[in-house]
C-alpha cells in the first residue's frame, strides 16, 4: 500500500474517515495541520474527549496495518457505542494524525513520488510532525513550510489547501484538548510473536534525537535513539582517468563510516541503521564527490547512547581524513581525504505512559483473556516512535500493541490475523470506557 501524506489517495481515506464519523453522530473538527478529531458527545458537556488515536497515511510502500489498525478500531469503537446506544459519562473520540514525512534525499520510485502529513516522516522531513504541532513541540510555521522530499517542492501548507484539510482550528492541544488518548499499533517487531503472547502493555516509548518505574517486568527494546543526516564531501572525478591514490571518494568514505558504525554500535550493544543514501552527481563513470545518508542509532539508556555518538563524531573525522581506523583500509589504497559534517534533525526524550492509562489497558487485556492472561500479556516499550509521543506530554496516554507477522512492517508484507486485530479492538474500546469510568470517579457530578 502506498498512501502517502496529503497524497489523493490520503485525500480519500481522510474523506472516508470523515464520512463514517459523522454517520456515528459525531462532531468533526479538523485544525490547521490536517488532523481529524471525531469526537461523540457524553452526559457531561463541555469536557475534552477520551481518545483513541493514530494516523492513515503509510509509508512509501507500507502495510495495511501500521497506524490504520489503530483508527480502524477507534471508528469500529465508536459504532458499538452508537448501535448498543451506549452512553459514556465523557465524550469519547477518534483521532487522524497527520503522521508519516521522507528524510530529504530519497530517491522514491515513480508511483511513490506522486503518493507521498506524516507520523512517521514519510512525505516531509519531521517524523509526527502534526502531532508535534499539536503538543507546542513544534511550530506551525515549521511544520507548514516543510517541503516535500524526493524530486517535488511542494509544503505541507500547499499540500493541505490542496486536498482540503486545512483546517481553521488552531493545531494546540488547547484548543482542541483531550481527556486521556490510547493508541492500538502492530508491535513493528518479533517479540509478541516469539513469545506468543497476545497484547502488549507499552508502558512507554524510547527517546530518539532525529536528524534528515515500571520497567522491572518489562520486555525492554531501547531506550534512546538519534537520527543524523550526514554528509560526506569529497571531489567528483573521472572513474577510467583518476587512480585510487588520488580519488577524494565520498562513496568508498560513506560505506567505511556505515560499516564502522555498526561495529561500534554493536560493542556497545546499541544499533546504528543506515536506511537512505544518495551519492551525487549519480553518473556511472563519475566517482561522487558528495554523499549523504541516514543514520539511525539506539541504545540502552542516555549514557551508552551519547557516548556511541561521541565516539563516532571523533571516528568518522579520523576515517574521513584517511586513517585505517579498526582496521577499515586493510586492503586498500588510500586516497585524497574527504570531509565529514553532521545534522540532527529533532530531539524527543524517552516517555513513560499514564500509570492509570496503562492500568486500564492491563485490566481490560486480563479481562479479555481469561484465566491465564500473565501467559498471553506482555509489559513493553516501543522501539519506534508513535503520535503517543507527542500526546503524553499534554494528555494521559498508554498504547497497546498487538503481533504482527515476523515481526515485520514498513513492508508490504507486513500482516496481523484478524485474531489479533479484534483482540486489539476489543482491548481498546475497553481501556477507553475503564479510563472514562475513572474520570467519573475523580470528578463526581
Amino acid at each position: 500500500m502506498s498512501r502517502l501524506a496529503l497524497s489523493d489517495a490520503d485525500k480519500q481515506a481522510r474523506d472516508w474517515f470523515v464520512h463514517t464519523a459523522k454517520s456515528l453522530a459525531c462532531d468533526v473538527k479538523v485544525d490547521a495541520m490536517g488532523n481529524i478529531f471525531a469526537v461523540r458527545l457524553g452526559r457531561r458537556r463541555g469536557f475534552p474527549p477520551t481518545s483513541a488515536g493514530s494516523h492513515l497515511d503509510t509509508q512509501p510502500t507500507g502495510g495495511r496495518y501500521d497506524g490504520i489498525l489503530g483508527v480502524c478500531a477507534g471508528l469500529e469503537m465508536l459504532k458499538v457505542l452508537h448501535e448498543e446506544q451506549i452512553e459514556t459519562e465523557f465524550p469519547v473520540g477518534v483521532v487522524n494524525w497527520t503522521k508519516y514525512a521522507l528524510l530529504p534525499g530519497l530517491n522514491l520510485p515513480k508511483h511513490a513520488e506522486m503518493a507521498l502529513t506524516s507520523e512517521e516522516g514519510a512525505r516531509f522531513p519531521i517524523s509526527m510532525v502534526a502531532s508535534g504541532v499539536w503538543a507546542a513541540e513544534i511550530s506551525l510555521e515549521r511544520a507548514h513550510n516543510l517541503k516535500e522530499v524526493g524530486n517535488g517542492d511542494r509544503t505541507i501548507k500547499q499540500e493541505l489547501e490542496r486536498i482540503g484539510y486545512l483546517g481553521q482550528m488552531n493545531a494546540s492541544y488547547e484548543a482542541m484538548p483531550l481527556g486521556a488518548h490510547y493508541e492500538l499499533h502492530i508491535e513493528q517487531g518479533p517479540r509478541l510473536e516469539a513469545k506468543k503472547h497476545k497484547i502488549g502493555i507499552v508502558n512507554g516509548v524510547q527517546a530518539y534525537r532525529a536528524s534528515s518505574s515500571q520497567m522491572a517486568k518489562t520486555e525492554r527494546y531501547t531506550v534512546d535513539s538519534l537520527w543524523h543526516t550526514i554528509v560526506v564531501k569529497g571531489q567528483d572525478c573521472h572513474s577510467g582517468t583518476t587512480d585510487f591514490a588520488n580519488r577524494a571518494d565520498a562513496l568508498l568514505t560513506a560505506a567505511r563510516l556505515i560499516l564502522h558504525s555498526h561495529r561500534v554500535a554493536a560493542r556497545r550493544n546499541a544499533l546504528a541503521s543506515t536506511g537512505i543514501i544518495r551519492a551525487e552527481p549519480g553518473s556511472t563513470n563519475t566517482v561522487p564527490g558528495r554523499v549523504q545518508f541516514s543514520l539511525d542509532m539506539r541504545a540502552g539508556d542516555d549514557r551508552v547512547l551519547m557516548e556511541l555518538e561521541e565516539q563516532l563524531k571523533l571516528d568518522f573525522d579520523q576515517i574521513a581524513k584517511g586513517a585505517s581506523v579498526d582496521s577499515l583500509n586493510d586492503g586498500a589504497v588510500s586516497g585524497r581525504p574527504c570531509s565529514v559534517g553532521w545534522t540532527l534533525d529533532a530531539p524527543s526524550p524517552a516517555i513513560n505512559f499514564d500509570s492509570e492509562c496503562i492500568s486500564c489497558v492491563r485490566q481490560s487485556a486480563e479481562e479479555l483473556l481469561g484465566n491465564q492472561p500473565a501467559d498471553l500479556i506482555q509489559e513493553m516499550i516501543s522501539g519506534a516512535g508513535h503520535d503517543s509521543v507527542f500526546t503524553s506530554r499534554r494528555s494521559p496516554t498508554s498504547m497497546i500493541f498487538v503481533p504482527c507477522l515476523n515481526g515485520v512492517s514498513h513492508n508490504p508484507a507486513e500482516y496481523c490475523a484478524p485474531e489479533d486485530c479484534a483482540n486489539g479492538a476489543q482491548v481498546l474500546m475497553d481501556s477507553v470506557l475503564r479510563y472514562d469510568r475513572l474520570r467519573q470517579v475523580a470528578a463526581p457530578s
